[in-house]
């Protein structure tokens, strides 16, 4: 069972923190966490992808660009047919439907920018 990971401080801080990290390694953390937090409502989702798949482009990881490009097509299906799988980093190397266990140190990157 997954808790409900919204929190509206914390997607912004982590969108805005992934610019601002020093490493890419960071960079991923930040816009991995934000979209376990924002994958359930549909703005968020899309932006996240959106940001995602600008710091592929500026990576040139052509994987990820190509990952990123196939689910900014499913974000609107999924959140039509209701089919998002909680948890999921948003990343291409998972599964687009494969629910997950949101990971420690994704969790405490959530709590940390949610914390006011």
């Amino acid at each position: 069972m997954h808790r409900n990971l919204w929190n509206a401080r914390a997607f912004e801080r982590l969108l805005a923190g992934a610019s601002h990290c020093r490493s890419s390694e960071q960079a991923w953390l930040h816009l991995e966490a934000a979209h376990v937090v924002g994958q359930m409502r549909w703005k968020p989702h899309l932006a996240v992808h959106c940001h995602m798949l600008v710091r592929a482009c500026r990576e040139r990881n052509v994987a990820e660009v190509l990952g990123q490009a196939f689910r900014l097509g499913l974000v609107p299906l999924g959140h039509l047919f209701q089919r998002l799988p909680r948890g999921n980093t948003g990343r291409s190397h998972v599964s687009a439907f494969q629910t997950m266990v949101v990971r420690p140190e994704l969790l405490m990157l959530i709590d940390r920018m949610g914390a006011p």
